[in-house]
């Protein structure tokens, strides 16, 4: 099933409703969970993806599931893939008949 909108970015909510709300500044937060300046900020500005080492540091932080940020990185993955015109042929039955005809 396609989601129409796309989903939120795990580095935006991080921002939004955690960085932003407590106060804390990028220098702050990156230190805090032990990554680069350059790692969080890249990742709160939706330039970089959520990986997992990522994900367990802020659910640390946040007393949160490292699952819930990774969710949110699929979600998030899947729905950009989606939008992509892929050129695909359904697998049938047919298959074997079907090639051994390509091939001539």
């Amino acid at each position: 099933m396609m989601i129409k909108r796309k989903p939120v970015h795990p580095g935006v909510l991080l921002k939004e409703d955690v960085l932003i709300p407590l106060g804390l500044t990028v220098t702050n937060a990156s230190y805090d969970l032990g990554v680069s300046r350059k790692a969080l900020s890249e990742l709160i500005n939706e330039k970089s993806s959520l990986s997992p080492d990522m994900a367990v540091r802020i659910s640390k932080a946040t007393n949160t599931s490292p699952e819930s940020w990774l969710n949110m990185q699929t979600k998030l993955d899947l729905w950009v893939s989606e939008q992509k015109d892929l050129d695909v042929i359904p697998f049938s039955s047919d298959t074997e008949e079907y090639y051994k005809i390509m091939k001539g």
